[in-house]
């Protein structure tokens, strides 16, 4: 079966089962570094952005993913939202192990985009990220580096809108 979907901006065409994964298909087909970890969707290993929002790729038939855009961390390290992760994470001292990085990135970068017009509360990024594999960082840790990476967006996001306005 033919599977068109976008990778990291890029056009593409599987021949595959539809029922194969989404990530046997990334590890298998394309140059991305896809992970393959428990293929229970728990570890984050390999976690990946379809349509946007983050998903265990060894959990998704590749046949639902007919036309699908699809980002892989490799490609997503070049965006801001990653810089802002990034440093956050530094600053809370968090050294991810290249294991589950994808699912600890991605679930702060749903909190980062969903994020922009409230305070979202410690809780509330508890909430979201309590089931993420605690195999590099400790749960306080990781929503200490999410606040972090918050702050740097709203910080700049702030400088980009009084910049906006000075313009003319």
């Amino acid at each position: 079966m033919n599977i068109p979907m976008t990778i990291n901006d890029k056009k593409v065409v599987f021949e595959v089962q539809s029922d194969e994964t989404l990530m046997n298909v990334l590890h298998n087909e394309t140059s991305t570094h896809i992970k393959c970890g428990c293929q229970q969707g728990f570890c984050g290993s390999c976690t990946v952005l379809l349509n946007g929002e983050p998903v265990a790729a060894c959990k998704i038939p590749v046949g639902i993913v007919r036309n699908a855009k699809i980002e892989t961390l490799d490609y997503f390290e070049k965006s801001e939202y990653y810089s802002y992760i990034n440093q956050g994470f530094s600053k809370a001292g968090i050294h991810l192990c290249g294991f589950c990085d994808a699912g600890k990135i991605f679930s702060a970068y749903t909190i980062l985009k969903n994020n922009t017009n409230k305070k979202i509360t410690r809780e509330e990024i508890i909430e979201q990220v309590k089931n993420l594999a605690p195999c590099c960082t400790d749960l306080e840790t990781l929503v200490n580096g999410i606040i972090f990476a918050i702050a740097l967006q709203n910080k700049n996001s702030t400088k980009i809108r009084h910049s906006s306005r000075v313009k003319k």
